[in-house]
């Protein structure tokens, strides 16, 4: 009697989700239709009357396939996700109308109806987007204002910044620890370094950068020799490395090419677009994360000096609004400086955004050490560990595991702030859109330029938030 009634409950549960599995289909194939293709299967019945009949058929399906255990994989993964409840089912059905009804004019408007051939304003008949308009100005919304014959200066710049910065993903485990160290410490001040000289030129670049060659070059190196031996290899090694890279490997090409006094000068000013907000977004991120730890040991520490220049230095710059600081270090700050002396405005805008970011990391990785338990400082003291070797080795790691995603949100905040350096005169991507729909020529497509500039910012805020997801996972431990 049990196995005839538990046999029929399933049946009846079976006819329940095939026929919810219809209306569902039935409402969204009927919408779908009138969207897409422009058939109305319904055009006997009102307006009204259709968009009841799109939400009963739809409601009424997902009530009916909601079950604890359907044995229909997807079907239970829906429920679980977005139809365990009355509310769940209305508010997915609305999101997956929404999705139907809009689609066509986004592709319509992104594609069909789009115009990508030409080079002038007049050949954008179409009634969709103009991105004929973002192929003329694209090479100035990567590389602003600078020179068209040096741009090759900026390609090589982050092609060598991005091998470099992989190095650490092919060495073994037990550099793992060094190489952090190096790129915490040593990497960000070379890379800005390199980046500056190389892509503004001038006459001690060549010097400049064999000798920064020639440093990163034999720390990777030195990793791997002896311990013995260290102290000769880098004695020895860096300048060996140097001599030979700028008075036998390079030399005569350098003779040849009339570039022994360097190339030619390119002023910030002319930087901008694309690679101006990498540079900013990037120097910024790396500057600010060494500095904000530093800032959020000190607000923990006992000392009353440390602790009180620590809060208040992080809550000065919590206090300011970042266009005020970069409006008072690009253009008030250079006042008070002594009369001959010079600093590069955009040196001065990645020193203020990285000491006001900071502030924000500062108290985020503060928040992971309050979250510790005692007992692994107790711990890591019983090893008889200092200060600093308890807090990189025990402390730290923990503690930045747990705030990955704050660090995350705030670096993805700084990289959304970067347009706010148009008060200083530096045109990244979004000054150079803004500058480009002022051209006579290019009125009235101002639309197509803060499109492409929004998915370029969404492409890079997802991706580091994926990447940062990763890494949660990655270093994942129960508590």
């Amino acid at each position: 009697m049990i196995d005839s009634k538990l046999t029929i409950f399933k049946q009846t549960n079976i006819i329940s989700i095939y026929t919810g599995i219809f209306l569902i289909f039935l409402s969204l194939i009927f919408l779908f239709l009138k969207s897409f293709i422009n058939i109305d299967l319904l055009s006997f019945l009102p307006s009204t009357l259709k968009l009841i009949f799109y939400f009963t058929s739809g409601l009424l399906g997902l009530y009916l396939i909601r079950s604890e255990k359907s044995e229909i994989k997807i079907i239970d993964i829906i429920n679980k996700n977005s139809n365990n409840n009355n509310l769940n089912g209305f508010l997915t059905l609305c999101i997956l109308f929404l999705i139907i009804l809009v689609t066509p004019f986004i592709l319509s408007w992104f594609i069909f109806d789009a115009n990508f051939s030409g080079n002038t304003k007049e050949e954008c008949t179409g009634e969709g987007a103009c991105w004929t308009y973002v192929k003329v100005w694209l090479n100035r919304f990567v590389y602003g204002l600078y020179p068209n014959e040096e741009q090759w200066r900026i390609n090589l710049s982050f092609i060598s910044l991005a091998i470099l910065g992989c190095a650490g993903f092919f060495a073994k485990e037990k550099f793992k620890k060094y190489l952090t160290l190096y790129y915490v410490l040593i990497y960000p001040f070379l890379s800005f370094l390199f980046i500056y000289f190389f892509i503004s030129g001038g006459p001690i670049f060549f010097d400049f950068s064999y000798g920064i060659i020639a440093a990163v070059l034999s720390l990777i190196i030195g990793l791997f020799v002896p311990k013995k031996l260290k102290f000769y290899y880098f004695l020895i090694v860096p300048i060996s490395i140097y001599i030979y890279l700028k008075y036998f490997l390079f030399y005569e090409e350098l003779i040849e090419l009339g570039k022994v006094n360097g190339f030619n000068w390119v002023e910030t000013g002319a930087w901008g677009g694309l690679s101006l907000t990498f540079i900013v977004s990037f120097f910024c991120l790396i500057f600010c994360f060494p500095i904000g730890m530093m800032l959020a040991l000190g607000r923990r520490s006992s000392l009353p000096v440390v602790k009180f220049f620590s809060i208040g230095f992080i809550e000065f710059w919590r206090g300011v609004p970042l266009i005020t600081v970069l409006f008072m270090s690009a253009v008030m700050f250079p006042l008070f400086l002594p009369e001959g002396m010079f600093v590069d405005k955009l040196v001065m805008v990645i020193i203020a955004i990285s000491l006001f970011e900071a502030a924000y990391v500062a108290e985020v990785i503060r928040g992971g050490l309050q979250a510790l338990p005692r007992g692994q400082y107790e711990a890591a003291k019983s090893l008889g560990l200092g200060y600093w070797k308890m807090h990189i080795f025990v402390i730290l790691p923990q503690a930045l595991k747990l705030v990955i995603p704050g660090i995350a949100n705030t670096f993805i905040a700084l990289v959304k702030d970067t347009p706010l350096i148009f008060v200083v005169g530096l045109l990244e991507i979004v000054g150079m859109l803004n500058m480009a729909k002022t051209n006579p020529k290019w009125l009235g497509f101002a639309m197509e330029g803060y499109v492409f500039a929004g998915i370029i910012f969404w492409i890079i805020c997802y991706a580091m938030s994926k990447y940062s997801y990763n890494l949660e996972q990655k270093y994942k431990t129960e508590r």
